[in-house]
């Protein structure tokens, strides 16, 4: 497929994060570019108010007339999660158009290019972002595909005026192995997507064969730990290739001092909150040395990075309520997000609002969701979000809460969430999760604003 030759572009799921991604990038080359959602969205929304035309029904007579017949001047790009049976996707394959996943459009897209991957079943986007504005705040430059809305930019999507591109390599479905990095990153490696590996070994296996893909004389840099191979091995607060010590919280920052054979850079003001973040930030200071940005130039777009929306996103702070958003959906991401607030905020009663995503997730991963969420002072559980699942039985919120060892916990409604907080102007209160619990964001700060 020539991009050149593109004129028209139909996004299947054009409202995932990462499919709106391609959307802003191909309109941004001047293409005509439409697409069909299940639901509308923040998302879509914001797509529309750009100039993209999308459908939330079903519904072929709604299609552009131009993809009734196959022309090399259209590209349809569908995500795996829209349904097998949706009427429009088997349409355009029954009139002979070809359907390329997202994961092969960015292959295609960072072919030709110094590519930057970042993998791993959590910390990816964050880790993603920060080497992104590390390299536009230096002046190095970037185009970047992003797994999160940026806050310093304000999308998913960064044009660089070089042949540089930095990518989020996402691992459910294998997607990352249409790529062939120059510098490719693993943060994390848990069990996850056990729906599509089946077990953690295959898992393994599939970073594994993205390692593999690095070009010649191309670097890997891997979370210490990992059984993985790597050129480079980084940790946090332990000896390892490059790690981070002396870490240290200045006035609700994280402060750090990063070591490596080659490199010592003191005193590193953190923009973002969450110790997980200063271990991002190691594996995003061996890039930026890798490309030889220099330590100053470091050092500043590090205490300027803001962070991904939902990632550790403060919403609303005064006197009386801290009110933060994250976007932990694994026991690990809860674990290290957890641990983090407890750092920031010890003597604060904490109350997390919780959404299960994915059955099949809670299912293979209850024993931890119960564990860590035990750690709060207060849990409001909300019902499972399906996302592309039906219900697996005996698998439910109940379930999962009957588990969770806290005398302070129930399962609420998104409109008891809102209720509770009106009513009793929690301390610190955090919402967690992938689903659709960001629904929750925009009523709960105008609760905790006017208190």
């Amino acid at each position: 497929m020539n991009l050149e030759h593109i004129k028209h572009v139909y996004l299947l799921g054009i409202g995932g994060i990462g499919m709106s991604g391609l959307a802003r990038y191909f309109q941004h080359l001047g293409c005509e570019v439409k697409g069909y959602d299940k639901t509308e969205s923040e998302l879509t929304k914001t797509l529309v108010s750009e100039g993209v035309e999308i459908i939330y029904q079903d519904d072929i007579s709604l299609l552009p007339s131009v993809f009734s017949k196959p022309s090399t001047e259209n590209l349809v790009i569908f995500t795996p999660a829209v349904p097998k049976d949706l009427t429009i996707k088997n349409f355009l394959l029954d009139q002979g158009n070809r359907l390329f996943k997202r994961s092969e459009v960015l292959g295609i897209i960072s072919a030709s290019r110094f590519t930057i991957a970042v993998a791993g079943t959590h910390g990816k986007t964050t880790t993603s972002t920060m080497i992104a504005h590390v390299l536009k705040d230096s002046g190095y430059d970037c185009s970047a595909f992003l797994g999160g809305i940026s806050s310093n930019y304000n999308s998913n999507v960064l044009y660089g005026n070089n042949n540089v591109v930095v990518v989020e390599a996402d691992e459910y479905d294998r997607s990352f192995l249409t790529l062939h990095p120059n510098i490719a990153i693993v943060t994390s490696a848990d069990a996850d997507h056990l729906d599509i590996y089946g077990d953690e070994q295959h898992l393994l296996e599939s970073f594994d064969l993205f390692l593999t893909r690095v070009v010649e004389n191309g670097l890997s840099i891997v979370k210490s730990g990992l059984p993985l191979e790597g050129t480079v091995r980084y940790a946090l607060n332990e000896k390892a290739d490059a790690y981070a010590e002396n870490i240290r919280i200045e006035n609700d920052a994280f402060h750090f001092d990063f070591r490596s054979a080659k490199n010592d850079i003191l005193d590193i003001n953190l923009g973002i909150a969450g110790i997980h973040n200063v271990e991002n930030a190691v594996a995003a200071i061996v890039v930026a040395l890798e490309l030889e940005i220099s330590v100053e130039k470091i050092k500043r777009a590090l205490s300027s990075f803001r962070g991904v929306k939902r990632r550790f996103e403060y919403v609303a702070r005064n006197e009386r309520t801290i009110y933060i958003d994250d976007y932990a959906h694994h026991p690990e991401e809860l674990r290290a997000f957890l641990a983090s607030l407890r750092k920031l905020y010890p003597n604060k009663w904490l109350t997390v609002v919780f959404q299960p995503h994915l059955f099949s997730r809670t299912r293979d991963f209850v024993a931890g969701f119960a564990e860590v969420l035990s750690h709060a002072d207060e849990l409001l559980l909300m019902d499972i979000y399906p996302a592309r699942e039906t219900p697996i039985e005996g698998v439910s919120s109940e379930w999962l809460l009957d588990k969770i060892r806290l005398a302070n916990k129930r399962l609420v409604t998104p409109q008891e969430v809102l209720e509770h907080t009106r009513e009793f102007t929690p301390e610190l209160i955090v919402t967690v999760g992938a689903g659709d619990i960001d629904r929750l964001v925009k009523p709960l700060k105008e609760i905790i604003e006017h208190a």
